[in-house]
């Protein structure tokens, strides 16, 4: 087993000296996306036109399962495979940017993955918009030599087009839905519509093509609409798609109590996590209720919640009623990474930092994006800190032990606290009541979204679970885009889930 970010500064990606080998899987040219270009963020403001003038996602969403009812999808949008009582499935969150930190995940996916039955991607498939014209770059290319089926649920992204392509790749083609009758003049809807984004005409016409990268018999999978469940072995995993805005609509809600019913243990697999960054986000259903609510309800037998959308791995063991239920945030397949050093320290449903998990390491992060802005701003002297003073600070901050030992002679200095405060970086929870500033929020909502890199480490993972009839076995694998980790992937974190 090779060496983990907690182990070493060298497990964690930093002063490697050999490149991976993902640079051969990838195309000859790559779109880099920026987010704070405003061609993307205009093609992506159908999130904040729902927000304005009213969310149609829930709407949007029956109208494709009917559809998918009318054309023979079973009515309960179960998926019954005929795996054994003993098998495994990898789980990956926010995938499709197509560009290095993306291929970089795959060789130690596919080194992982090769005895798994099937992969379950959770949120995002595809960016900016969820296009299908990006589907050959972003998911068929990259996974082509995983030869087993891919199942995925929706995330914002690939809602931004009304989810047409997403539905056509993992929903048996499904055909675009008839227009609807136009709305009110001068009313919220049709405000909305006149600046709603829409796929460019003739959108797709490559997918077919794309679609014989992975066209091996043991590759297909069909699933029933963007929410499904799949009874497995001994356990029944169950995907919801949490839309644009984080909610799910009543319709999806009355299913999901229903298929929660089955007396198999469950796993919850969701577009957003249910805990992340220190917060409880319950994730509300329409009329009434909450998706949380449903997993904590000791008959239904939930073990763990898996979320994605944001880009890095954290891990909440929650005591619900004398048990625990593991929620879980893994969206780090390979969009941009979304800090982990302003999380700030962990006390909430009785998780403490002691059994509070995430990746990359605090200090990793900080260091990350600390030369990501001294050479973004030119200034590279002051900003850059290294791996070591940057543990050293976090720890300080959030006063608390780092995952991994800041090596001996590291300082803090004025430099090193002022560049973490300006960084967003954590604190204790009595201190961050004492000290209002707006830092983390200006941080996160700003800064984050432009931080795409394309050298190592990038601190991209992804999950596998290995099942039996007594337990789950969950391990958070690292892939940092430097040959080591790539040839033997690093285990970041493990934990066994009793499903008795």
């Amino acid at each position: 087993m090779s060496d983990s970010s907690r182990d070493t500064a060298e497990g964690a990606g930093w002063g490697a000296t050999e490149l991976g080998a993902y640079k051969r899987l990838m195309p000859p040219k790559v779109e880099k996306i920026s987010w704070l270009n405003p061609k993307t963020l205009w093609a992506a403001r159908n999130g904040v036109l729902a927000s304005w003038f009213g969310d149609p996602t829930g709407r949007t969403r029956s109208r494709w399962v009917a559809q998918r009812a009318a054309a023979g999808a079973p009515a309960d949008k179960v998926i019954r495979r005929d795996d054994p009582d003993r098998f495994s499935f990898l789980v990956i969150g926010d995938t499709g940017e197509g560009d290095e930190p993306q291929y970089a995940v795959v060789p130690g996916f596919l080194e992982v993955g090769q005895d798994t039955r099937f992969t379950v991607l959770a949120s995002d498939v595809i960016y900016p918009v969820g296009s299908a014209d990006d589907y050959g770059t972003k998911f068929f290319r990259p996974y082509q030599d995983y030869q087993a089926p891919i199942y995925a649920i929706p995330g914002n992204h690939d809602w931004y087009e009304d989810l047409g392509a997403f539905m056509r790749v993992f929903c048996g083609d499904a055909p675009a839905l008839e227009p609807e009758a136009a709305p009110r003049p001068l009313s919220k809807a049709w405000m909305r519509s006149l600046l709603w984004h829409r796929p460019r005409k003739g959108e797709g016409q490559h997918l077919a093509e794309a679609r014989a990268l992975r066209s091996a018999s043991a590759q297909q999978a069909v699933q029933p609409g963007p929410y499904w469940a799949i009874d497995a072995g001994p356990v029944r995993i169950i995907g919801i798609d949490t839309g644009l805005l984080g909610t799910i609509d009543a319709e999806q809600g009355a299913w999901l109590r229903e298929v929660s019913k089955d007396p198999r243990p469950k796993i919850l697999i969701t577009g957003q996590p249910l805990y992340v960054d220190g917060e409880h986000h319950p994730c509300a259903i329409d009329g009434g209720g909450t998706v949380d609510e449903i997993v904590r309800d000791p008959a239904h037998r939930y073990v763990a919640a898996i979320g994605g959308d944001i880009h890095n791995y954290q891990r909440y063991p929650v005591q619900v009623d004398g048990r625990t239920i593991q929620y879980v945030v893994s969206g780090g397949g390979g969009a941009f990474m979304h800090a982990t050093h302003t999380i700030p320290r962990v006390d909430i449903a009785n998780v403490t930092e002691k059994e509070f998990r995430c990746y990359p390491l605090r200090g990793d992060s900080l260091a990350f994006y600390s030369g990501l802005y001294g050479r973004r701003l030119r200034l590279r002297r002051f900003f850059s800190l290294t791996e070591a003073e940057a543990t050293a600070v976090v720890a300080e901050r959030l006063d608390i032990r780092p995952g991994r030992a800041p090596a001996a002679d590291a300082r803090i200095t004025w430099r090193t606290r002022l560049v973490a405060g300006l960084l967003g970086t954590g604190r204790r929870p009595d201190r961050a009541k004492r000290f209002r500033l707006p830092v983390r929020k200006i941080y996160t909502s700003l800064f984050s979204p432009s931080s795409a890199t394309y050298s190592p480490p990038f601190f991209k993972c992804f999950l596998r679970l290995d099942v039996t009839p007594e337990t789950v076995r969950l391990r958070c694998y690292a892939a940092t885009g430097n040959r080591a980790q790539e040839v033997v992937p690093p285990v970041e974190d493990e934990v066994t889930i009793p499903l008795l």
